[in-house]
């Protein structure tokens, strides 16, 4: 058994130029550990992802989960996540999804390892903002008024730092017409608070289950594998990919650039049902 460490690494270190993180997104872990989503076991999945992140041996300061950490809403689920990633022994740092329930996320978080932080300051060079994209009850998201100024003043306070922002709801279409109706519905909103803010780097998302990456208004937006079920990208209709459970690294650099790596799991172990014709 991996015995929890109370004392991590400080992200939030002031003498680190770059910063390494490790995106996991989308697990939709149930309480019953037997459960699949589509075909696919999600702990199985999830579980086999955390040691593929292991296995890699790359060097990361902390992870980031970016939504939908359960299918039930079940506080069993969420502890399941807390358990899965304790082998990583690094912190992590999370927003919910449209399928979380954030009552039974804030019964079990912020743990030893899992952070309830929506702002870091990382390294010398960047800044971290989480954002709750989430609109109870619906698929599709919303950014708040709050929530905006919060973006908006966040930006303000540190014109001199490079910024990544992360949220669940994607806020550029990604080309599936039954996805991007689930997007966030006030994108437009969103582009127009980091406007003026030339330090915004990244946008990182999860909600799609595959790999984008496109610049819009000179922000990389980035959405990434869940470690469960894939969509296949540029489809009209809901229909699923082929393609494994997968992870995100990304560095953030001393000079404003990221480098970031799409991994995926090297076996064909978690197929889907593609018979099903949504969830």
């Amino acid at each position: 058994m991996t015995t929890l460490k109370t004392d991590f690494p400080n992200l939030l270190e002031p003498d680190l130029a770059d910063v390494t993180l490790v995106q996991i997104t989308d697990t939709h872990l149930f309480s019953d550990r037997e459960r699949a989503l589509l075909g696919v076991n999600t702990l199985d999945s999830f579980t086999a992802v955390v040691e593929d992140i292991t296995t890699s041996k790359r060097h990361y300061d902390a992870l980031l989960m970016t939504g939908d950490v359960s299918q039930d809403h079940t506080d069993a689920s969420y502890t399941l996540f807390e358990q899965g990633i304790a082998p990583l022994q690094k912190p992590c740092f999370w927003l919910p999804g449209n399928h979380d329930y954030q009552p039974n996320m804030y019964s079990v978080y912020p743990s030893p390892q899992i952070q309830e932080d929506t702002h870091l300051l990382v390294g010398k060079h960047w800044q971290i903002i989480l954002l709750d994209s989430q609109v109870e009850g619906c698929p599709h998201g919303v950014l708040s008024a709050q929530q905006l100024q919060y973006l908006s003043q966040k930006l303000a306070d540190y014109p001199e730092r490079f910024s990544l922002i992360l949220l669940h709801h994607h806020p550029l279409l990604v080309g599936s017409a039954w996805l991007d109706q689930h997007c966030l519905h006030n994108s437009e909103a969103f582009w127009q608070v980091l406007q003026p803010h030339s330090n915004v780097k990244a946008v990182l998302c999860g909600h799609v289950h595959q790999d984008f990456h496109q610049h819009y208004q000179g922000v990389e937006v980035l959405t990434s594998p869940s470690t469960c079920i894939q969509f296949k990208p540029q489809s009209h209709e809901f229909a699923l990919d082929t393609v494994s459970p997968g992870w995100r690294s990304l560095t953030l650099k001393a000079n404003g650039q990221i480098e970031t790596q799409v991994y995926r799991l090297a076996s064909s172990d978690f197929q889907p049902d593609f018979e099903s014709q949504g969830y």
